[in-house]
């Protein structure tokens, strides 16, 4: 399983996704960026800033924390 801390890369954002696959994470990352950060254009440095902070997870800490996997209305507040 992979991770992705959107706060590892914007200091003070609590958003996190996990998937299987890391295009997935990153796809995610993407849209949360656009919506949430108000990010119009995503740049290939910018997919990479995401693509090195992507972490895998163990199926222990998937199964004990339950997170968010897809950017949601509360998540835009952020």
């Amino acid at each position: 399983m992979k991770q992705f801390e959107c706060g590892s890369l914007v200091p003070g954002c609590e958003w996190h996704t996990r998937a299987n696959e890391e295009a997935e994470v990153v796809h995610r990352a993407v849209e949360h960026m656009r919506m949430v950060h108000g990010e119009s254009v995503i740049r290939e440095h910018m997919v990479q800033n995401v693509r090195a902070r992507i972490t895998d997870t163990s199926d222990d800490d998937t199964a004990a924390h339950k997170h968010s996997t897809t950017p949601k209305q509360s998540d835009r507040a952020a």
